[in-house]
């Protein structure tokens, strides 16, 4: 793993994986609960972003957007980690809890790196107003997370540990499915290869033959399960049988340290 930073070997080795503490010093509580019309969820689901794809048609590059990168991106982003029912529907805006940038200073590091935006707008949250990413990510699904998260900064902490402890761009490397704008790869090989490694069914996306987003789906304790819509397996969304994973091509050659702002949101 010689792209994780000093940064996730501390967060994977602290003393708890998630820090699901029932009461955290950066947390004000009140994050979220079950809303009128909305039941408390049945499942997590971690989506992924691949940057090859996701920034193939970018045209205007600012510093808060994560295409116009310095260095390339070869590696899954995250999207998001959402709250979704079994049969297919999905809770939001379950809390009156907004966002506050101060809750997550600690792992800033984390979220540019791993969790940043592919645009240079701001985008839509719960209460009526624009803001960054991640207070579209918490607000709209982060406060539907309760009682299992009940304030943003073990959110956002539990998802940056489960994306780097299921690292899909490590396993499809592992099994020679690398970034390459030449090459075409088996949809059912990759399904199959992540299949094996965390031992569940994902869930992918793609846009023109390119793989676009990367779903993960897990029990509300963190152990992997099947992603599923209406009962069934669904293990692609236009996908052909041959995908590809599109390297990453900075549009730009800019370089910032402050937060990026989101893309349009598939949820």
């Amino acid at each position: 793993m010689a792209f994780l930073s000093a940064f996730s070997i501390f967060l994977l080795f602290s003393s708890s994986l998630f820090c699901l503490s029932e009461s955290h010093g950066r947390g004000k509580g009140g994050g979220g609960g079950v809303v009128p019309g909305q039941r408390e969820f049945d499942y997590f689901l971690l989506s992924l972003q691949w940057p090859g794809t996701i920034c193939h048609n970018t045209r205007h590059c600012c510093a808060k957007n994560g295409c116009c990168r310095s260095s390339a991106t070869a590696e899954f982003t995250i999207h998001g980690l959402w709250t979704d029912y079994n049969d297919g529907t999905w809770p939001s805006c379950c809390g009156d809890h907004q966002f506050d940038i101060k809750e997550v200073t600690p792992l800033l590091e984390g979220l540019q790196k791993y969790w940043p935006s592919y645009s240079c707008g701001s985008t839509s949250t719960c209460h009526g107003g624009r803001g960054l990413f991640w207070a579209h990510e918490w607000e709209k699904h982060g406060t539907c997370s309760y009682p299992v998260f009940k304030d943003e900064y073990n959110y956002f902490l539990a998802t940056i540990n489960l994306y780097l402890k299921y690292n899909i761009t490590e396993i499809l490397i592992e099994n020679g499915y690398v970034p390459s704008n030449t090459e075409k790869y088996p949809l059912g090989g990759i399904v199959s290869a992540i299949q094996n490694a965390v031992r569940a069914t994902p869930q992918l996306e793609c846009r023109n033959g390119a793989v676009e987003e990367l779903h993960l789906c897990f029990y509300k304790n963190f152990e992997p399960r099947d992603c599923v819509t209406k009962g069934n397996s669904l293990t692609s969304k236009a996908c052909p049988r041959y995908v590809s994973l599109p390297e990453f091509v900075p549009s730009n050659v800019l370089s910032t340290s402050v937060p990026w702002l989101p893309s349009t949101e598939a949820l």
